[in-house]
């Protein structure tokens, strides 16, 4: 069962890793021959695959059709936006008060190698130092069922800077959420917990980012 676990598991990451750099776009169709030929695996966990990431909101099951990538309406975006400001912020006030000083120093770690993949425009390494920033406090928060639910919600909005135009203004956009992870850092040492609870709804998760998505 452990194997068979982890090769569903396998197979998710797969996927989701296909809709981060844009090879699964959406309204595309997931070939699920395809994925069994391209991991040498039989269809079984494909399809646990496929239905995990239905029931978290990134595709959609279509009877007769199969499952088609997610596209979220605005709206949907700007609903969702609200849901994870209100708990990536209860997240950050519980965790607040169990940061170590190693861990802070870790957080600014982050901050310093987003800012380098921002300058050599690594959105790769951008994406996987915002994520370990993020996973210093998620990763001992006390209410994992939070988290978990919280990481589930995200997941809608992968996405990818490499066919941007306007380079400039992503560029731009990506250095000023740096700049708030700076504050949520200033406000960890601080422990201001009710002042974290309100920059991740208001400003960190602002809803009327939502509209800026490339959707």
């Amino acid at each position: 069962m452990k194997s068979y676990l982890l090769l569903t598991d396998h197979v998710y990451n797969y996927i989701v890793e296909k809709i981060n750099d844009g090879s699964l776009i959406p309204g595309k169709k997931v070939n699920e021959n395809e994925i069994c030929e391209a991991l040498k695996i039989s269809r079984t966990p494909v399809r646990e695959a496929l239905i995990q990431l239905s029931s978290e909101g990134l595709l959609e099951n279509i009877p007769r059709k199969g499952f088609i990538i997610k596209n979220l309406t605005t709206e949907e975006a700007k609903e969702t936006y609200f849901i994870i400001g209100a708990l990536d912020g209860l997240a950050c006030a519980l965790t607040s008060p169990l940061l170590t000083t190693k861990q802070l120093k870790e957080m600014e770690f982050y901050i310093e190698s987003i800012d380098l993949a921002i300058n050599t425009e690594n959105f790769a390494m951008y994406h996987k130092m915002q994520e370990e920033f993020h996973n210093v406090y998620l990763s001992i928060c006390p209410n994992q069922s939070l988290v978990i639910l919280l990481l589930q919600l995200e997941k809608k909005f992968l996405k990818t800077f490499d066919w941007i135009k306007d380079m400039d203004w992503t560029i731009e956009k990506l250095k000023e959420t740096n700049n708030e992870h700076r504050t949520m850092l200033e406000l960890f040492k601080k422990n201001q917990t009710a002042e974290l609870e309100v920059f991740m709804r208001e400003v960190h998760w602002d809803v009327r980012k939502a509209e800026l998505l490339p959707l």
